[in-house]
């Protein structure tokens, strides 16, 4: 026994000896016979994986890709066993799980060589790692990639937006300055402001289509070019614009015939239509070049804004002005109307009074007549009481009919039907004149003081003077309850007639007075007043180059002030 177990030892380290160069190897190496026992294991092998008694045990704990169909034997889902029942060199990647769970990944080569198997284990762990982590890399490139694509569309989008905010911004900005306002001036010099904040023109200006030209009208920034000044374009930009196109160039010149500049500039010519009409263009001048591209579309809208906003603005001012026009023809035919009403008033009255004349004449004459006879014979009364009585009468009746006399006479120089132009007239004496005729409504109530300076003869239309001084008298008249007094003054200073006619009557309201001048106002009661009196003496005065005012205060009177310049 004991023989054998010395020639057993001696075999063994034989054997050993012979696979001691597996030693020197980087990779583990077991050699197995046909047995299936290990008969060998190098220094690395037994570094890298854990001892084992038997090979089926170490076998367990590693696994691979292949799986073998209807076989019924467990060993067969072993590499090691794979490995060793194969009748050629065997080649697989498996993984080795130890007893704490941590996977190795080992490239198996079994070589076959007689009676012994040669299992070498390449540890590839950091190389599928590695590929792990290319993989894993390559994942997250691929996501980075995407991550990227995502940004750079985000930033577009927000770009997009930013500019889209920019353009509604701007546009809002031009909407709000045309609704706020009709004055095209104004809606032009917001619109052209807000476009060179835009882009950054140094100048920018509309100008307004001139049968073929361009007339500028306003101008924002450089003021070198004067307005109403006429410009044109060449062929090219002609073109453009007449296909309602805008016209992006960079030019040394701003128009034809303008002066060169020291340097190009991106000269920008925005058409403005009114349906098919070319209403202007708007230019702006920038000394930075760049792409236009969604900027455009911002021109274009604030083109088509101003093209209906200068339109309606134009008709806008031509209404004013067929307003203003029609109001100033209404006054026309306003004043006409007073002046007709004034004529056929006077005309009326001269008629009038001509033919009271004539039949207060007739019967007066005949008066006198008998009256002139009576005188006669009242000598030849012998009673004296009775030719005395008689003498009072006839005296009485003579200073009647000169009384009428000279009623008629005073009417027929109110009216002077005959008398159409300028004359020279003594004022006092037509004020005179004008109080004997109202000496009706003044009589034993009011008391006319007349404070008369010296004046000179003053050349004027006396008959309608004394329609003014008979309306405003009766005027004063009427405005004073009870007794009161009237007070007029007359004055002459630096070739200026002055006629103040101040009452103590009730008054006019504040609020009223510059009410009182204008045709068809009346304070009177109904079927008293017709409220044309006070405007056809303003039309009057006015006719003499003078003027009229009110001073008043309610409860202590009016003052009506005429001024009347004698050149």
């Amino acid at each position: 026994m004991y023989f054998l177990a010395v020639c057993l030892k001696f075999i063994y380290n034989s054997i050993m000896k012979k696979f001691d160069i597996f030693n020197q190897f980087r990779d583990a190496v077991i050699i197995v016979n046909k047995l299936g026992d290990v008969v060998y294991r190098n220094y690395t092998f037994k570094r890298w994986f854990k001892d084992f008694t038997d090979l089926k045990k170490f076998s367990h704990n590693m696994n691979f890709d292949i799986c073998p169909l209807n076989s019924e034997n467990i060993e067969n889902y072993s590499p090691i066993w794979n490995a060793l029942y194969s009748k050629e060199d065997f080649f697989a990647c498996v993984s080795y799980q130890n007893d704490v769970g941590k996977v190795s990944y080992y490239d198996l080569t079994v070589l076959k060589r007689g009676q012994y198997s040669a299992c070498f284990f390449a540890d590839v762990s950091a190389l599928n790692n590695l590929n792990n982590e290319k993989k894993q890399n390559e994942k997250l490139k691929e996501q980075i990639e995407k991550l990227q694509e995502d940004n750079e569309d985000l930033q577009n989008i927000k770009q997009k937006a930013q500019a889209q905010a920019i353009r509604i911004a701007l546009i809002n900005k031009v909407s709000n300055a045309i609704r706020e306002s009709m004055d095209i001036s104004k809606i032009l010099q917001s619109s052209l402001s807000e476009l060179a904040s835009m882009f950054g023109a140094f100048k920018a200006y509309y100008a307004s289509n001139n049968h073929g030209k361009f007339q500028v009208e306003e101008i924002y920034g450089d003021k070198q070019l004067h307005k109403n000044a006429l410009i044109s374009f060449d062929t090219k930009t002609f073109d453009t614009i007449n296909r309602k196109q805008i016209s992006v160039v960079n030019c040394l010149k701003e128009y034809v015939d303008a002066e060169p500049f020291k340097q190009s500039v991106m000269r920008i010519v925005v058409p403005v239509y009114h349906l098919q009409k070319l209403v202007g263009i708007i230019v702006l001048l920038c000394y930075q070049k760049r792409e236009l591209n969604e900027e455009l579309e911002i021109l274009e809208a604030i083109s088509f804004q101003l093209g209906n906003a200068i339109i309606r603005a134009e008709l806008y001012q031509k209404n004013i002005q067929t307003v203003k026009e029609l109001k100033n023809t209404l006054k026309e035919l306003k004043e006409t109307q007073l002046q007709l009403i004034n004529s056929e008033k006077m005309a009326s009255l001269g008629q009038l009074v001509a033919g009271v004349a004539h039949e207060i004449n007739t019967p007066v004459a005949s008066i006198k007549s008998n009256n002139g006879l009576i005188s006669k014979l009242i000598p030849q009364i012998q009673d004296a009481e009775i030719s005395s009585l008689m003498k009072e009468i006839n005296q009485i009746d003579s200073e009647a009919i000169q009384r009428i006399s000279n009623i008629v006479v005073s009417l027929k120089k109110f009216v002077r039907l005959d008398e159409a132009e300028l004359q020279e007239a003594n004022i006092n004496k037509e004020l005179d004149l004008t109080l004997d005729l109202i000496r009706h409504e003044t009589k034993n109530r009011i008391e006319v003081i007349k404070n008369y300076g010296e004046i000179p003869l003053i050349k004027c239309y006396p008959n309608m003077l004394n329609q003014v001084f008979t309306n405003i008298l009766i005027n004063a008249c009427q405005s004073i309850i009870g007794n009161g007094k009237i007070i007029i003054t007359t004055s002459y200073e630096g070739e200026s007639l002055t006629v103040s006619i101040k009452d103590t009557g009730k008054g006019i309201p504040k609020e009223e007075i510059p009410k009182i001048f204008t045709a068809g106002y009346t304070t009177k009661g109904v079927g008293i007043g017709t409220g044309l009196g006070l405007a056809i003496c303003t039309k009057i005065i006015e006719k003499h180059k003078g003027e009229i005012t009110v001073n008043s205060e309610v409860g202590i009177g009016s003052e009506f002030i005429i001024t009347i310049h004698s050149k």
